[in-house]
């Protein structure tokens, strides 16, 4: 089936090959000047539509970013508790090098 692609499911992702934009020929160019307040109005309109858009790559952004605090936190604390064992691991060897030494030299 040799058919073309379609906006949902376009032929091909590289924007270089697929067909150029062209204008709607149901428009009527040129038909009337456009009004400054409906401009703006369109304008913020689409900004809002944007900032709609983005709204959840903002929060997709923020979680993570929460995500990777508390993975830090995480590993911190990890660092913190392996320090630990290895202070006490280190001050019982310590103990035991100083009970041998006091046993060879008492006798």
């Amino acid at each position: 089936m040799n058919t073309a692609g379609t906006i949902d499911r376009p032929l091909t992702h590289d924007p270089k090959k697929q067909a150029p934009m062209k204008p709607s020929t149901d428009e009527i160019t040129g038909s009337a000047p456009e009004d400054f307040t409906t401009t703006g109005a369109k304008d913020s309109r689409q900004n809002r539509t944007r900032e709609m858009q983005l709204i959840p790559e903002a929060l997709a952004r923020a979680h993570m970013h929460e995500r990777l605090h508390e993975a830090e936190r995480e590993r911190r604390a990890l660092r913190l508790v392996t320090a630990r064992r290895m202070q006490r691991r280190a001050e019982r060897a310590s103990l035991r090098a100083r009970r041998a030494l006091a046993m060879a030299v008492m006798q």
